[in-house]
């Protein structure tokens, strides 16, 4: 489902010297292929996709039995300077080009994107292809042997919303272990990241490893899917320390300070920029009473409860089920709470809207779902400090050091300035 963006791909020349671009080494395990670094003649180009660039990977997919992992965003558009004007599903076109799909495995949300959150997709098959679809979300979260048994690569194509908890870098964790398990290839097809600007929020401590978090990374981690791909594979990241053999294609005209508006949503409660930019902060409501606008046409773009002081919060609405939300969070009941649909774009995680809701709660004691805001959070210790009545500064000095280990880890995987 199209965006309403008017974004343009801009960029700062400025950023430039700030930004040091590294190179990931090479192993025998992965083979990136780095991007370069723009020339300035090149700033003002049109970010292209990997899927778009089907000469730097053609040849590698050419007679391999492929099993792909896909979902909704993975297409080849037909115009990159005009999403707008239309696309081709990836499987589409590479059985058109005559590749040999064996079978798809799809994410959270499914192939098609129409899941709920947190709801089981199920196996079936494409009612356009016929291909098979294996399930990587509910019982069924790492493919199997016998998955893989005849396949001779993966290709992983999935636009990422660069959030720890967003559920498409777990699934990409999993396949990376599945395949080293299985000695088979994957090659990722490299998405720009939209929260890929600035690196932000909470370690993940390793006693709150889940789903919703499996490696030791912010909140924020400002990342690429395909240069995410080679830290989790090259730090020893992946179950018993294996490697996967791992090619990631490059985007072409892309810096991590280049904006990019998304074509199409990447889970159905995510539609437009501005969700996409408030995310990270108000997703952490997942873990608490609060309703984040599910159920609603401007998810995480609001946030409110029936229990919230309506004498503190002006603005109210009402949840009620809706695409991607069948069962809403208070579904109709009345929330106070606070829209933020016009809120400028942001460069940090923010607390201030958790902290204001917590503190505007009429009964704390039952603000907090504790196991799922600490699996959101990552940490025990942002429930704890805001509990405690710290300030939205106190805490984030905690995150300081983390954030300055990470940075020094991230360095060595970028592919783009």
């Amino acid at each position: 489902m199209p965006f309403k963006s008017g974004l343009k791909n801009t960029l700062l020349l400025w950023f430039l010297w700030l930004i040091a671009c590294g190179n990931p080494g090479s192993t025998t395990a992965s083979k990136p292929i780095s991007a370069k670094k723009p020339e300035k003649q090149q700033l003002d180009l049109p970010i292209v996709i990997a899927a778009n660039r089907t000469s730097q990977y053609l040849d590698l997919i050419k007679g391999k039995r492929l099993g792909i992992v896909a979902n909704q965003t993975s297409v080849v558009f037909k115009d990159i300077e005009h999403p707008e004007a239309g696309n081709t599903h990836l499987v589409d076109s590479l059985l058109a080009l005559g590749m040999d799909i064996k079978r798809v495995f799809a994410p959270e949300h499914g192939f098609r994107g129409t899941a709920d959150a947190g709801e089981a997709v199920k196996d079936g098959a494409d009612a356009k292809t016929g291909l098979p679809i294996i399930s990587l979300y509910g019982k069924n979260r790492k493919p199997g042997a016998s998955q893989l048994e005849d396949l001779d690569l993966i290709v992983f194509d999935i636009q990422d919303a660069g959030v720890r908890f967003y559920t498409y870098i777990a699934t990409l964790q999993l396949v990376l272990e599945a395949c080293a398990e299985q000695s088979i290839p994957v090659l990722v097809l490299d998405r720009p990241n939209p929260n890929g600007h600035y690196v932000d929020g909470p370690t993940m401590e390793k006693e709150h490893q889940s789903f919703l978090g499996m490696t030791p990374i912010p909140l924020v981690y400002g990342m690429t899917i395909g240069e995410y791909a080679q830290m989790i594979n090259e730090e020893g990241w992946l179950d018993g320390g294996n490697k996967a053999s791992l090619t990631v294609i490059p985007l072409d005209n892309y810096t991590h300070h280049k904006s990019y508006s998304l074509p199409i949503r990447p889970s159905p409660n995510l539609p437009n920029d501005i969700a996409i930019n408030l995310y990270p902060s108000l997703g952490l409501f997942e873990g608490t009473h609060i309703n984040a606008g599910r159920g609603t046409e401007f998810q995480f773009q609001r946030f409110g409860a029936p229990s919230l002081d309506k004498e503190h919060f002006s603005f109210s609405y009402t949840p009620a089920p809706n695409f991607g939300s069948k069962n809403p969070k208070h579904d109709g009941e009345i929330c106070y709470g606070e829209d933020l649909s016009q809120h400028p774009p942001m460069r940090s995680v923010s607390l201030k809207w958790l902290i204001t809701a917590y503190k505007n709660a009429k009964d704390q004691s039952a603000f907090f779902k504790t196991s799922g805001f600490t699996k959101h959070a990552g940490t025990s210790l942002l429930q704890a400090a805001i509990e405690a009545g710290k300030s939205e500064m106190e805490i984030r000095k905690g995150w300081e050091q983390d954030l300055n280990t990470f940075r020094k880890i991230r360095a060595k995987y970028l592919m783009y300035p």
